[in-house]
């Protein structure tokens, strides 16, 4: 089926299948930090947002984003720059396998919520996954980079 969207402010047509995902969608689109590390939505890892809202891509089915304006971490690349040199500056960027996902839920989190507390900045994040890190130094270049006392 072809899926008329709009992926990082351009207007694309995307060939998917009835039952594929949009992640498996948007990486053959050659999105390649759209990542799977769960095969059970709650890792985080395939976090994008539609229509500006974080959404699980490995859950979404691609005819879901018909009409609909996509935005990937290619296209928070300013943004997302700002906040990774922040994680690394706090010794919280290991791997780098989640970063993106998670990047894009932290940039989420900083348009929908207005000096956010701890605690909802932890419930915010819950579901994205990472091996390597404790979260600790993740949680610290959060509230740093949202400026949170």
């Amino acid at each position: 089926m072809q899926i008329e969207t709009t992926i990082n402010n351009k207007k694309v047509t995307l060939e998917a299948a009835n039952d594929e995902f949009l992640a498996d969608t948007l990486r053959n689109y050659g999105l390649l930090s759209i990542r799977q590390g769960c095969d059970t939505s709650c890792c985080g890892l395939c976090t994008v947002w539609i229509d500006g809202k974080p959404t699980l891509s490995c859950s979404t089915l691609a005819f879901r984003a018909q009409g609909r304006s996509i935005t990937t971490i290619e296209g928070v690349q300013q943004e997302a720059k700002k906040f990774a040199e922040v994680l690394v500056a706090e010794g919280a960027e290991q791997c780098g396998f989640c970063s993106p996902g998670f990047i894009m839920t932290v940039l989420a989190m900083k348009n929908e919520l207005n000096h956010p507390t701890e605690e909802e900045i932890v419930h915010y994040l819950t579901g994205n996954l990472c091996r390597c890190t404790g979260y600790m130094g993740q949680l610290r270049a959060v509230k740093k980079y949202l400026e949170v006392k």
